[in-house]
C-alpha cells in the first residue's frame, strides 16, 4: 500500500446473520458514515431484557471522525438504538425522512435526551458528508419515507437498497422509480448492499392496493358490526386507506393504543395522513356512538402483552369486545409471535367476536421484495460487487446465489457476519481483521452482560437456593442454618444433606486455617452445587449468606 493511500471499508455492526439491529458503517480513510442504528426486541432467550442494540465500540473508537448518521426508514430495526447512540454521541448529525425523524425525536423526548441535529431530506436530495456524498432515493416499503442510498465515495459508488419492494400501484401514487434505479446502475455501481428478508419467497410482493380492496370488501359488507382493525402503527399508508374506506361508508375512525395514537398524530401533523378532522373521533367518546358507524384502529397485531387488542381480548380495556364486533388482524405473524397472536384470537372468539386474520383473507402484504423484485433490482443496479444484508445466514446465502445467477461474479460476492470488515478494492473484496461488535442487552437504565443473562436463564430453568449460615466466631462453629428455595422443591432429606455438606465445608476451611467469609462462601457454593447435581440432577444457583456473630 503506497503512502497516503486511503481505502474504503464496510464495517458490519448489525443486521447480518439476523433480521433486526441493522447498523453498517462505511469508512474511507479516517472518515466514517453510519447507515441506520436499529434494535431487536427481546425473546424468551433474553429474560428481563427490554431491548437489544448494537455494540458501539467501533463508533467510540472513531467518534471524532463520524460525518453523520443516515436513516433509510423509521422502523424499529433501523432506528430503535438511535437514542442510545445520541445519548453518548450528541454531536452526530442525523439525516432521514420527516416521519423517521419525527419518530426519533419522540424517542429522544421520552428519554429526556436533548434533540440533536435532525435533518429532514427529500427524494433525490444529495447531502455531502466529508468524503461521502449521499443521494436519498425513494423506495416503496411498509412505512412512508423509506429510502435507498446512492453513496458516492472516492473509491466508487455504493448503493444500499434499504428495505424495499417494487410496488407499481402504491397508495401515495408514486410507483417504484425503475428509471431512477436504472440511472444509478448506469453510473457504474462498485458495491451493492441488498436487503434479503424475502429471498425465500418466489414471485413478487402483492401491492398495498390489493390489501385496500380486501379491507373495502370487509367494511362494505359488515354493516351490522363494529369493526376493530389491528395493524402496524407505522404503516401510515394502510391507516390512510382505512380512513378513506371508512369515510366512503360513513364510519368514524378512532385510534387505540399508545403507538397508534402517537404515530397517527405525527403523520397528521406532517400531512402524511390526509383527512377531514370530522372523520376522526377520540377513543374515549366512541362508547356512546352507534357501533355500526365506527371503526377502531388498534395496536396489538403481534399479540404484544400490553397492546390495546390484547387488553381488549382479556377484558381489561376501555373498549369492551363482545357479540357483534368484527376484529380484523391486518398483519402477518413475525416469526416467534404466533403463539401470542393465536392466544389473542382465541380470547376474542371466547368473547363472542368474529375474527378475521391473515390465513383467511388477503389482509396484509410485506414491505420486502420477493425473488423477482430482488432480481429486477440486481439487473438495474448491475453492481461489480455484492454483499447481502438484512437476513439470517440462510437468507444471505440464498441472496448471494441469486446475485450469482444475475451475473455478479462469484468471487465478487461476500457474505458478512457481525464484526466483519470488508475492504472494497479495485478488483476484489478483501476481508480485514474483525472489529469488536455484537449485542448490548438493555435492562432498565443500564446494560446487561452475557453472564447476567446466563444466570437469569439458569434461575428460570433450575431455580435458586439461598442458604444463610450463622457462624459463632468465638466458638468457631456453626450454630444455625436456614435454607430458602425459589423455583425448586427440595425434600427434607436433601435439606439435611445440604446442612451436613455445609458443616464439612466449614470444617475444611477451618482445618486449613483459610477461614474468611469470602473463602467459606466460595467453598460452600461449590460443594452444595455439586451435591444437588448428584442428588436431584439439577444445578440451581446457590447463594450462601454468612452471618458472623
Amino acid at each position: 500500500m503506497s503512502k497516503g493511500h486511503k481505502s474504503l471499508t464496510v464495517n458490519f455492526l448489525g443486521g447480518v446473520g439476523e433480521i433486526g439491529k441493522n447498523m453498517t458503517a462505511l469508512k474511507y480513510g479516517d472518515e466514517v458514515l453510519i447507515i441506520d442504528c436499529g434494535s431487536i426486541f427481546p425473546t424468551q432467550d433474553t429474560p428481563g431484557i427490554d431491548l437489544i442494540i448494537p455494540d458501539f465500540t467501533f463508533i467510540r473508537e472513531n467518534k471524532e471522525n463520524v460525518k453523520g448518521l443516515v436513516i433509510t426508514h423509521g422502523h424499529e430495526d433501523h432506528i430503535g438504538a438511535v437514542p442510545y447512540l445520541l445519548k453518548e454521541f450528541p454531536d452526530i448529525q442525523v439525516y432521514g425522512s420527516s416521519l423517521a425523524l419525527a419518530l426519533i425525536k419522540h424517542k429522544l423526548e421520552e428519554r429526556d435526551i436533548p434533540s440533536p441535529k435532525l435533518n429532514v431530506v427529500e427524494d433525490k436530495e444529495i447531502v455531502k458528508l466529508g468524503s461521502f456524498s449521499v443521494e436519498f432515493v425513494k423506495v416503496a416499503h411498509s412505512i412512508i419515507g423509506a429510502f435507498g442510498l446512492a453513496i458516492n465515495t472516492p473509491a466508487g459508488l455504493i448503493y444500499h437498497t434499504g428495505d424495499y419492494k417494487i410496488d407499481y400501484t402504491p397508495i401515495d401514487g408514486m410507483p417504484a422509480d425503475i428509471a431512477e434505479y436504472a440511472k444509478i446502475g448506469a453510473r457504474g455501481v462498485k458495491l451493492m448492499l441488498g436487503e434479503s428478508t424475502n429471498i425465500e419467497k418466489p414471485g413478487t410482493t402483492i401491492s398495498e392496493k390489493v390489501v385496500g380492496e380486501t379491507l373495502d370488501k370487509i367494511i362494505s359488507t359488515n354493516t351490522d358490526s363494529r369493526i376493530i382493525i389491528a395493524t402496524f402503527a407505522s404503516n401510515v399508508n394502510r391507516i390512510q386507506q382505512i380512513i378513506n374506506i371508512c369515510e366512503k361508508y360513513g364510519r368514524k375512525v378512532a385510534f387505540s393504543g399508545r403507538s397508534m395514537i402517537n404515530i397517527a398524530q405525527m403523520a397528521l401533523d406532517l400531512g402524511l395522513i390526509k383527512t377531514d378532522a370530522s372523520n376522526l373521533v377520540n377513543i374515549d367518546s366512541i362508547a356512546g356512538m352507534n357501533p355500526c358507524k365506527t371503526c377502531i384502529l388498534s395496536t396489538g397485531s403481534q399479540g404484544e402483552p400490553m397492546s390495546a387488542l390484547t387488553r381488549m381480548a382479556k377484558g381489561e380495556d376501555k373498549v369492551v369486545v363482545g357479540e357483534g364486533d368484527l376484529i380484523v388482524i391486518s398483519s402477518s405473524a413475525i416469526p416467534g409471535n404466533e403463539k401470542s397472536i393465536y392466544n389473542v384470537i382465541n380470547n376474542l372468539c371466547k368473547r363472542g367476536a368474529k375474527v378475521m386474520y391473515g390465513s383467511l383473507e388477503a389482509l396484509h402484504t410485506s414491505g420486502h421484495a420477493c425473488q423477482e423484485e430482488l432480481k429486477l433490482m440486481l439487473s438495474l443496479i448491475k453492481p461489480q460487487f455484492f454483499i447481502p444484508l438484512h437476513g439470517e445466514y440462510r437468507h444471505l446465502k440464498q441472496h448471494a446465489k441469486l446475485a450469482e445467477e444475475m451475473h455478479v461474479e462469484k468471487d465478487n460476492i461476500a457474505i458478512a457476519e457481525i464484526g466483519n470488515v470488508i475492504e472494497v478494492k479495485q478488483k476484489k473484496l478483501q476481508r480485514l481483521k474483525d472489529i469488536q461488535a455484537g449485542s448490548i442487552y438493555v435492562d432498565g437504565l443500564g446494560g446487561v452482560d452475557k453472564n447476567v443473562l446466563k444466570d437469569r436463564k439458569r434461575m428460570s430453568n433450575e431455580g435458586i437456593v439461598v442458604e444463610t449460615v450463622f457462624v459463632d466466631l468465638e466458638e468457631k462453629d456453626i450454630y444455625d442454618i436456614e435454607i430458602v428455595t425459589k423455583g425448586i422443591l427440595l425434600e427434607d432429606k436433601c435439606i439435611d444433606d445440604i446442612k451436613a455438606v455445609t458443616q464439612t465445608a466449614y470444617n475444611d476451611v477451618i482445618d486449613k486455617n483459610q477461614y474468611s467469609k469470602k473463602q467459606f462462601e466460595d467453598v460452600l457454593a461449590k460443594k452444595v452445587t455439586k451435591l444437588l447435581a448428584k442428588k436431584i440432577y439439577q444445578k440451581p444457583i446457590v447463594i450462601p449468606v454468612i452471618i458472623e456473630q
